[in-house]
């Protein structure tokens, strides 16, 4: 039987006198703690902890202190069937582990049944004991409507010719001048780090020549990788200094959906060890299989209160500890589960907006998962910014070239309003590509993935990617082709950077990353997926660059309320005009015509003096001359570059998107007073 606990401090603490060690169990019959010597490689000693009540197993062990290395054995009952997975030969980390002393690698041994395997020691790493010291409480770093650079840390790195060798994959990366001086200039609000907790290989990428470069697959929730962070969470708090100090805030990419245990088959490393019917979500047929609403094996069972807590603990610990701004949670409606279904007042949810510590930081959902009514678009409860995947899919599909598409772009441009209308502000996080799927380069270079590297003949990764090729697929040496691909990715970036809400940009889709076709990359930490930063477009990033200067500049672009195309109190001219190319009311006909391609967004408070921004979207074959509409007192304008046309007319060419804004004349009669 499970139990409630009343809150105990979990993990390995230190005081005066030694270690106190606690963890919980509600199945164990008995739980011991290993210490290991300095090198992590000897058993040194084993003691059985007591039961204090509650789940509870502790022990306080006078003599030990900082640097112990250390791990668990439970005893109890050994029936899969069922969900009982005792087994004293394998070692297990502590749920509340916050440093490990050595990479996770898996070995089928781990997998093996009880009394088949041996001793699982020498194949696991250790927990090692740390005192922590607590940053000073600080409210976020970013706004809701900036700019949030994704960033996969390994392969960010791996090559960048002004990050020190040894350093190069690791997050203290991030920290190097070169790395921040990129980040400013593109003007990013915050990086968002993908998974930097220890992870652990899925079984099959061994035998492939393989291993995970993304991270999504850890053990434990609160100690970082090795290979990441040598110096444990002392690299990350540095790092997350290091960024605050250039205005550069840092969310957390962190995965408390399922953990590398996997299915039956898997190996056991923790949680399986010492409650698999606590911390997992079984099969409701009583076969002991897992639930599997995440597609990668198990389920955790984020509707228990000590997972809830466990979960809750690791945030806490990212936020008192490395100062972190936020956390994107991946595969959210997985912690908004139930008894198996999604309650967007779930108690972790719930739990999380209101904990002093946690609920002021910035909280993204990745709003899916593969379990029944997994899709959850628009139904995270308020606080939470969610993924736009609808935004992703419809302005790939305009820009593709697709019909009847006009009215869903400016859906999107102005923040997704059907998505997220509940409220009164858009909670959309937009992007037009992303870790998972192709990048921004390859959407309008391959038609189909091209999988073919990750060892499963082309079946792993999303069919439909509502990409084009632009007349051949893959590489291309000729210049027209070249011309048409470099002019569709500055549309695609143009619209984003023009959309209400949150905007996402992948690293390296700012000058152009491929990885020939690949839509799902997790297990190539190789030279496909290493940005080569010696190589990079400097002409589109320097685009980028201009960009995010025009979105900074334009106040209208950094505002989250809905727009309504009125008023507003003591003011003459509507928050939004949609127009067409000759500067005339978009009309019903307009918005239905399955053909038009064409569009102008024109936005009031589009400068800092309060002159209009106007976005000229032109999704057609052809070039066409925009008209907008005069005002006294201001002139048009180019906002990229400053240039005024004559009149009011401005060119726009065939797919692409361009930008003025009013600029206030000096003198409006025209007469010379």
């Amino acid at each position: 039987m499970t139990q409630r606990r009343t809150k105990t401090t979990l993990g390995a603490t230190v005081d005066d006198g030694g270690i106190r060690f606690s963890v919980w169990s509600g199945d164990a019959e008995r739980i011991w703690v290993s210490i290991f010597d300095a090198s992590g490689d000897r058993e040194a000693d084993r003691l059985e902890l007591v039961q204090t009540g509650g789940g509870v197993f502790s022990l306080s062990v006078p003599g030990l202190g900082e640097g112990t290395r250390y791990g668990y054995r439970a005893e109890g009952r050994y029936a899969p069937g069922e969900g009982f997975w005792f087994d004293p030969d394998k070692l297990l980390v502590d749920p509340y582990a916050l440093r490990i002393d050595r990479p996770y690698r898996y070995d089928q041994r781990l997998a093996a049944p009880r009394g088949e395997g041996g001793d699982t020691a020498p194949l696991m790493p250790t927990a090692v004991v740390t005192r922590l010291p607590t940053v000073a409480a600080a409210p976020p770093l970013f706004s809701p409507a900036g700019l949030i650079y994704e960033v996969p840390v390994r392969t960010f790195s791996m090559r960048h010719p002004d990050v020190p060798e040894h350093l190069r994959g690791t997050i203290r990366a991030l920290a190097e001048p070169a790395v921040i001086a990129h980040l400013v200039k593109l003007g990013v609000s915050a990086v968002e780090l993908m998974p930097v907790t220890a992870t652990m290989d899925e079984r099959h990428l061994p035998a492939l020549g393989l291993s995970n470069a993304w991270g999504y697959n850890p053990v434990t929730f609160m100690a970082l990788d090795p290979r990441l962070a040598p110096n444990g969470i002392a690299d990350l708090r540095e790092t997350v200094a290091a960024l605050h100090a250039a205005g550069i805030g840092v969310i957390l990419d962190l995965v408390f959906n399922h953990t590398a245990e996997s299915d039956e088959f898997g190996p056991t490393l923790s949680l399986r060890g010492l409650d698999n019917r606590a911390y997992y979500r079984l099969s409701s047929d009583g076969s002991g299989r897992y639930a599997n609403d995440t597609g990668t094996g198990n389920t955790v069972a984020c509707d228990h209160p000590v997972v809830r807590e466990l979960i809750l603990d690791s945030l806490r610990h990212f936020v008192l500890h490395a100062g972190v701004d936020g956390f994107r949670f991946d595969l959210a409606p997985v912690l908004g589960r139930v008894g198996g279904e999604f309650v967007a007042d779930a108690p972790l949810l719930r739990a999380m907006r209101d904990d002093p510590v946690i609920g002021d930081r910035i909280l993204i959902a990745e709003p899916w998962d593969v379990g029944h009514n997994g899709y959850r678009l628009g139904g995270f409860p308020d606080g939470f910014l969610e993924w736009n995947d609808r935004y992703r899919d419809d302005v790939r599909r305009f820009w593709r070239g697709d019909r009847a598409l006009v009215g869903a772009l400016a859906t999107r441009l102005a923040g997704s309003s059907d998505i997220f209308g509940g409220g009164r502000r858009t909670r959309s996080v937009n992007f037009a590509a992303a870790h998972d799927g192709m990048t921004l380069a390859d959407i309008v270079r391959y038609e189909r993935k091209h999988n073919e590297a990750n060892g499963e003949h082309n079946h792993d990764g999303h069919n439909e990617n509502f990409s084009w090729n632009n007349g051949v697929e893959g590489e291309s040496r000729d210049p027209e082709i070249a011309a048409e691909r470099a002019r569709d990715v500055r549309a695609l970036l143009s619209t984003l950077f023009a959309s209400r809400g949150a905007i996402m940009l992948t690293a390296g889709d700012e000058f152009g990353r491929s990885q020939r076709g690949n839509n799902n990359a997790y297990a190539q930490d190789n030279e496909l997926t290493w940005l080569d930063w010696t190589g990079r477009d400097l002409e589109l990033e320097t685009f980028v660059a201009r960009l995010a200067e025009l979105r900074r500049a334009a106040p209208a672009l950094g505002e989250l309320a809905f727009l309504t195309g009125t008023a507003a109190a003591g003011r003459e001219i509507p928050d939004v005009e949609w127009l067409t190319e000759d500067g005339r009311p978009m009309t019903e006909a307009n918005w239905n015509d399955p053909d038009r391609h064409r569009l102008v967004m024109l936005l009031a408070d589009g400068t800092a003096t309060g002159g209009r921004l106007a976005v000229m979207v032109n999704g057609a074959r052809r070039d066409a001359s925009f008209l907008l509409p005069a005002r006294w007192g201001f002139t048009w304008v180019d906002a990229m570059d400053g240039a005024e046309p004559a009149g009011t007319r401005f060119p726009v060419s065939a797919r692409n998107v361009c930008f003025a804004r009013e600029r206030a004349t000096e003198n409006p009669a025209g007469d010379g007073r």
